[in-house]
This record gives structure tokens, sequence and C-alpha cells, in this order.
């Protein structure tokens, strides 16, 4: 991928560390034609705890850095960086933008028992998008909430099947599945990644509801929608280079173990 606009569309990928790699996992098997730019802001890394403008501050360089790459799309691969900074760019910038929901809506709909448990960023339940989902679509369930602490740290630090983390997804989880909670909505993109250790914990009968899969077809839409789909231009599948504002160790982990065979150059720290 040259630095002049490549033939390919090109779909930005944003988040605060190796979270978003659950949604890039999903929008290569949606979209195999496209180019991706991966954008880790790892250095600052976790969001969760950090204030609402200084997220917005670095989100925005975020989305300048990748509309400097000729992106076409935009997705924001983390719930708290929605939450906290989607409507300051759709208010600023012309070019689409994706984001992050938990997916209460299909865990309240699907509910046999009606408790819903949510797993989250403390910012993320503070957030409009959210609490407007939760008004709209959850008004008949009950809806255990339950920020997740240490887990994004977890997985940015390769700790997923450490006793500590198993330890903290006891806390979290027992109490929703105790409370008769049939579905957990991952509410951070991070979190896909311990879903085994989620459903260890949880057990049978508990619905792990991720919302990856939707947020790619919603990509796939709206790229339609704009004239960026591009299926039958090309033979070969696209390629992502891998952008990140920290080490890039567990990022080239984690992507080349959902898809092995990426060059090491591809992926490039940076600062911004």
């Amino acid at each position: 991928m040259k630095e002049k606009k490549s033939e390919r569309s090109v779909i930005g990928i944003f988040d605060s560390g190796v979270g978003g790699l659950s949604v890039w996992r999903e929008l290569f098997k949606e979209l195999p034609f496209s180019d991706f730019i991966y954008l880790s802001d790892n250095a600052f890394c976790p969001y969760g705890s950090r204030k609402q403008q200084e997220i917005v501050d670095r989100v925005i360089k975020a989305v300048d850095f990748l509309i400097k790459k000729d992106v076409s799309v935009i997705v924001i691969a983390c719930n708290t960086a929605t939450a906290a900074a989607i409507e300051t760019l759709r208010k600023n910038y012309t070019i689409p933008f994706i984001g992050m929901e938990p997916a209460v809506k299909p865990a309240a709909i699907h509910s046999a028992t009606g408790v819903i448990g949510v797993l989250a960023t403390q910012a993320t339940f503070k957030g409009k998008l959210y609490n407007n989902t939760l008004e709209h679509f959850a008004s008949d369930v009950k809806v255990i909430q339950q920020a997740g602490a240490g887990l994004v740290e977890a997985v940015e630090h390769d700790l997923t099947d450490s006793p500590q983390t198993a330890e903290l997804l006891k806390n979290y989880i027992m109490p929703m599945v105790e409370a008769g909670a049939d579905h957990i909505v991952l509410g951070c993109t991070h979190f896909p990644f311990l879903a085994d250790q989620i459903r260890i914990v949880a057990g049978n009968g508990i619905t792990i509801v991720d919302p990856a899969p939707a947020v790619a077809r919603h990509t796939r839409n709206v790229m339609a929608e704009k004239g960026l789909l591009q299926d039958k231009l090309f033979s070969t599948e696209g390629r992502t280079l891998f952008f990140s504002t920290g080490e890039t160790a567990m990022l080239q982990k984690i992507a080349l173990s959902i898809k092995p065979g990426i060059p090491r150059e591809d992926f490039i720290r940076i600062i911004i």
C-alpha cells in the first residue's frame, strides 16, 4: 500500500490498543478485497479511566492520521472512544464513521430469562449512546452492568490465562449468572479475546454477545451506499498495515494468531 490513494478502498480502524483486532477479524471476512489501516494508540491505553476530553483529543489525532492515509471510511473499533468522541467526529468531518455500541438490543430481544449482563468500561456506561440504547431496547429486561476494570490491561499484556484474570472474571461474571442472566454483552472490543475464559466462568446456557460481526456488516452496507465496494474488481484479498503508538509485539502476536503470514514490516511504530 503506497502513500498515494490505493486503487482499492481503504478502511481505517482505530482502537486504544489491540482490542479492535476483534473487529478487524470480522471486517476482513466481510470485506476481503479492501485494504485496511489499523491504528493502535496503546501508548495511551487503557482509555476507560481517562477524562472524556483527553479521549476526544487522542481520537482526533488518530482520525487525522488515518485521513492522511487516504482511508475512505473509519471504524472506531473502541467502545470507550465511540462513547466519548463519535458525536464530535461526525460534526467536524465528512468521512463516514462507524462506531461501536454494546449489543444490548439483540441480547434483550432473545433473552428468555429477562435478565442480561453487560461487561464494559465505566466510560462506556456513562456514554449517551449506551444509555439511549438501554432506554429504547432494554426497558423490559433487567440489565446488570459491570465495569471490567483490569481486563483491558490483561489482554494488552498477554495475561488472558493468568490466575489474576480468572479471579477478575469470576468476580465480574458470577453475579450476572446468579441473577439469572442468560446473555452477556461484551461492551469492549478487548473482551472477545477473553470469551473462552468467560465461558468457563459462566458455564453452559449463557450466550456471549460480540457486536463485531454486526459492525462489519454495517460497514459493508455503508460502503455499498457510498459506492466503495470492490468485490468484482480484485481476485486477491487486500492488505493490512498496522500502526502503533507504543510497542508492536502484542499487536503482532494477536494479528498473526488471527491471520498468519502477515509480514513483520507491516507493523510500524509511530508517534502522534
